[in-house]
C-alpha cells in the first residue's frame, strides 16, 4: 500500500504498465536514479496504452504537469500505472503515476507522475485519426 494514500488515492491493478527494477546503470553521480530514466518508462507505459487504443504507431507530443515528489534509489521496484484520460481526433492523453518499493519492503511510494499526451501518426509520421 502506498505510504500516507487512502484506498481511493491508490491506482488500479488494472492499470499497470511496467514494472521494472531500477538498477546502478540507471543513477546520476549522487547515485539516485535519474529522472530522465523515470520518465522514459513513463512514457513507455503510456505508449503501450496509446497504441493500444490507436491500434497503431504513436509519438509523445508533450508531457504536462510533471511533478518528481521523492527519489528512487538502486535495487528499487518501480511500478508505473497508466489510465486513458480523454481521446480528440488524432490525441490522446494518458495519466501516469509511478510508485518505488524498495526490495525489503511492502509499502509503495508515489515518486512522480504526469499526464502524456500522444497523437497517432501513420507510416509517414503524419497525424491520423485514432479511430479508423
Amino acid at each position: 500500500m502506498a505510504s500516507g494514500a487512502s484506498p481511493a488515492e491508490l491506482p488500479d491493478p488494472n492499470d499497470l504498465a511496467v514494472l521494472t527494477t531500477a538498477m546502478p546503470a540507471d543513477t546520476n553521480p549522487s547515485g539516485d536514479i535519474f529522472g530522465g530514466w523515470l520518465m522514459s518508462q513513463m512514457d513507455l507505459a503510456a505508449g503501450n496504452i496509446a497504441a493500444r487504443v490507436s491500434r497503431g504507431r504513436v509519438a509523445t507530443i508533450a508531457v504536462d504537469g510533471m511533478l518528481f515528489l521523492t527519489p528512487v534509489q538502486v535495487g528499487d521496484e518501480v511500478s508505473v500505472y497508466a489510465r486513458l484520460m480523454s481521446v480528440g481526433r488524432t490525441s490522446m492523453k494518458i495519466k501516469v503515476d509511478a510508485y518505488r518499493r524498495p526490495r525489503e519492503s511492502l509499502e509503495k511510494t508515489r515518486v512522480t507522475e504526469g499526464i502524456f499526451t500522444f497523437v497517432a501518426i501513420d507510416l509517414n509520421g503524419r497525424p491520423r485519426p485514432v479511430n479508423p
